[in-house]
């Protein structure tokens, strides 16, 4: 992936920068990751644009089937091998490439416009029926060759920016809102620390360790080598978080702890499933906040800072919340 934007400033540039009161929580961005087709792969990026929907370009597209409802991996677990990646020129992205094994790769034009001459449909996105447009019979066929026809013909959608899709409100706080194909929030934050929790639980059960594809979280927080160590799960225990940019603060404030589904047990690398990753979570991630739920990572609403730039290690700070 390819971007204008200019590389992230060193150390000597940040201690520069106007001085923050000090927090209590502490952390680096060690990890952003867009999903730009629901469901499918992500892509690791070291900057992206902060929108009202999330970090740019992520869920803005979907699979859905013939009926026009959402497809996920929970139906087609395949999904994971699919490989989005975005074109840039200049700032703008100019073309949505589709890769997987076995398969030509297949360029989307993007250019100014292309969306006047796509078919606007309405999609199904859990509970939420929304406008969208059609990718084209391209998409269509190379997504079913590769996904199988299990569920009829498959289509490649792009969400209707014009349409205003809120998250849940008995989670927002009276916050404001806004969606694309996203679960029902715009963010979701995870931490290097409650990986590596997990991971020493499989292994201590004689399982692999896995990675954070698994749990497809936007932003990865890891330690601040100059602050207290990062806990597992602190993410759960901290308010707004405030991401200190070059130039206006970005702040994302958690307001739902996220349930986890059958995904997480997918090996991103062969689509195969296996139940070690929730069967671990089970013991000790049962949520009361979400009715015993298990869950990993916080969803998040952005507050301030759009259209700022999120960079790989800036710094973040927060107050606890308990």
């Amino acid at each position: 992936m390819t971007s204008s934007f200019q590389p992230s400033i060193s150390q000597a540039q940040e201690a520069a920068l106007p001085m923050h009161s000090p927090a209590e929580f502490e952390a680096r961005i060690a990890a952003l990751w867009v999903f730009p087709i629901k469901s499918c792969a992500g892509i690791s990026v070291q900057q992206a644009v902060l929108t009202p929907t999330g970090l740019a370009h992520d869920r803005a597209w979907m699979v859905v089937d013939a009926d026009g409802e959402m497809v996920t991996q929970r139906e087609l677990p395949r999904m994971a091998l699919v490989q989005p990646n975005l074109v840039y020129l200049g700032t703008s992205v100019a073309e949505l490439v589709l890769q997987a094994s076995g398969m030509a790769a297949l360029h989307l034009p993007l250019t100014a416009g292309y969306l006047t001459k796509a078919h606007a449909i309405k999609v199904r996105v859990w509970d939420d029926q929304v406008p969208a447009f059609d990718m084209g019979d391209a998409a269509g066929k190379w997504l079913t060759e590769f996904l199988g026809n299990s569920l009829g013909p498959l289509r490649l959608v792009r969400f209707d920016d014009n349409h205003h899709r809120p998250s849940n409100a008995k989670w927002t706080q009276g916050l404001p809102s806004r969606n694309q194909f996203s679960d029902g929030f715009p963010v979701l934050v995870a931490s290097t620390a409650s990986l590596d929790e997990l991971n020493a639980r499989l292994q201590a059960k004689g399982e692999a360790a896995v990675d954070m594809r698994r749990f497809r979280a936007n932003v990865v927080l890891g330690q601040d080598a100059q602050s207290h160590p990062l806990n597992a799960h602190d993410e759960d225990r901290i308010g707004t978080l405030t991401c200190h940019t070059e130039h206006e603060p970005v702040q994302l404030t958690p307001v739902k702890p996220c349930p986890r589904c059958p995904i997480p047990n997918i090996d991103p690398d062969s689509a195969q499933s296996q139940p070690a990753v929730n069967d671990t979570l089970q013991a000790y991630r049962q949520d009361p906040r979400v009715n015993g739920a298990l869950t990993f990572g916080m969803n998040c609403l952005p507050v301030a800072g759009i259209g700022q730039v999120l960079r790989v290690s800036q710094r973040v700070s927060a107050d606890w919340a308990f």
